[in-house]
């Protein structure tokens, strides 16, 4: 069995391996450096000619008589000796070349743990925008009363200022063009026939048959197909709060759509989970009207839900009154008593959901409202019903009473004039906040990066990339002459 000298390239690898090991428990960039630099010079003194070692030989090596394997290796000619000499003294270009290949890796790799800053929550988004999703799940004429409901809700949240382009109308029939109404292209909630909720300004987005279990859960997580017009999508962020309603028939933890196919409770959780794992809201209000409502959000488990239904487990929901004129019931209790209550308020007022809450009488209704709080962080008491059911203004406090811009031409300037001028500088107001808060947010995900960070706290990024592609070609002309 033939020995290995110390001499030896593979043992004198392992050895710096073994000698590297410690080092890279604390620092691996300088571990990897020292082993590059100590391997290639191991493999300096050595050359490859037809798949055999050769090393310098000396008379003292080849005189002693321990020496390995001595006799196989041939003594180099003289010139070839002086080769190997200039060779072994002169700058070692298999370690030069090895390092200029891993030097730019070395570079980044430093650079990039230097400059990456630390990571950090990032902080809460601020509620800047209110969406609606009302929903209508009822076929056929005895059913005129839940399109009712969703009409109602629907020109509330106008009236209190969520614009159309932020409410999603879903209705599976379309009552007011049935040949049994007797007052076409008209829908009422009540028998006195004096406010057409289904007027010339209503637009309803899901319509008849496009109202299933799918669109729904579509919409609520924002899973559509590329030919889905931007109007049917529910574009909400993480600084948005939703209004959630639902009217229709329904049973122990499921709500019937078009009397052909259900949503189930698990289906709503699981549709309101994904929504807040993609930032698709903020806080979400989920109101349900039909027969035990409370069982519809037993599963929900995401943070910042909150929950009414207008019966809970074995209980009915019930209508309100009816028209003799239409022949059938035009508005459901609960929806009725919310409307009600509504009524009396305007986009400014602050009447808190607690209040809200606290409206509902169960004598009234024939039934108990329930609320599902424990997902909910915030007081009710401290919580205004607009943040869900009207528009978002940005309040600015001073120290004295604010007269306005249009102070001095307020006697000359008709009055619908001021509000559709303090009107549209409210509406940008909101846009330019909307987009400061975009442009902080894409400005947060770019200095992730510690390379974007440099490039960014320079003058001229143009300037850095120059200097780069610069030392990259001097490190490749560097190489190209040593490999000749």
């Amino acid at each position: 069995m033939v020995g290995v000298s110390s001499s030896s390239p593979r043992l004198r690898i392992f050895l710096i391996a073994q000698l590297t090991s410690p080092l890279a428990q604390f620092d691996p960039l300088v571990a990897f450096g020292f082993f590059a630099v100590q391997s290639s010079n191991a493999f300096t003194v050595f050359s490859e000619k037809k798949g055999t070692l050769r090393t310098p030989m000396t008379s003292s090596s080849l005189s002693s008589p321990h020496s390995h394997r001595g006799s196989l290796i041939p003594r180099p000619a003289p010139a070839a000796s002086m080769a190997f000499a200039r060779r072994e003294h002169g700058p070692p270009r298999p370690a030069l070349l090895f390092l200029l290949s891993i030097l730019p890796l070395l570079v980044l790799f430093t650079f990039s743990s230097a400059a990456a800053p630390p990571t950090a929550a990032s902080p809460a988004a601020l509620h800047n925008n209110n969406w609606a999703v009302l929903v209508c799940t009822s076929r056929f004429w005895f059913n005129y009363r839940h399109m009712a409901n969703t009409l109602s809700l629907y020109r509330t949240v106008k009236r209190l200022g969520i614009p159309d382009e932020r409410i999603i109308l879903m209705l599976a029939d379309d009552m007011a063009c049935n040949p049994r109404n007797n007052y076409p292209a008209q829908v009422f909630n009540n028998e006195n026939h004096q406010l057409n909720l289904y007027g010339d300004n209503v637009e309803v987005d899901y319509r008849g048959y496009e109202v299933t279990v799918e669109n729904f859960l579509r919409v609520l997580t924002g899973r559509h197909e590329s030919s889905v017009p931007r109007s049917k999508r529910l574009l909400s962020d993480e600084g948005s709060h939703i209004l959630l309603y639902m009217t229709g028939h329904g049973g122990d933890e499921f709500l019937k759509f078009q009397d052909n196919e259900e949503l189930q409770s698990h289906d709503l959780a699981d549709a309101v989970k994904q929504m807040k794992e993609k930032h698709r809201f903020k806080e979400l209000l989920i109101m349900v009207d039909t027969c035990q409502a409370a069982t519809l959000f037993s599963q929900l488990q995401s943070p910042g839900v909150l929950a009414i239904g207008s019966s809970k487990k074995g209980e009915n929901s019930y209508s309100h009154h009816l028209d003799s004129d239409i022949g059938v019931s035009v508005v459901d209790r609960f929806t009725f008593h919310t409307l009600a209550f509504f009524e009396k308020l305007n986009m400014y007022s602050n009447a808190s959901l607690n209040s809200l809450f606290n409206s509902y009488d169960p004598s009234m209704l024939l039934s108990t409202a329930y609320y599902r709080m424990d997902l909910y962080e915030r007081a009710l008491n401290k919580v205004p019903v607009t943040n869900f059911f009207g528009s978002v203004m940005k309040t600015i406090h001073t120290d004295s009473a604010y007269t306005g811009f249009l102070a001095a031409r307020e006697v000359e300037t008709p009055l619908s004039m001021r509000n559709n001028i303090l009107g549209a500088a409210m509406l940008q107001n909101e846009a330019s906040t909307r987009r400061s808060n975009i442009e902080k947010m894409k400005e947060a995900q770019l200095r992730s990066d510690g390379w974007t960070v440099i490039l960014l706290q320079g003058k001229n990024s143009d300037t850095v990339v120059m200097y780069g592609l610069g030392a990259m070609g001097v490190l490749l002309a560097i190489s190209t002459w040593l490999s000749m």
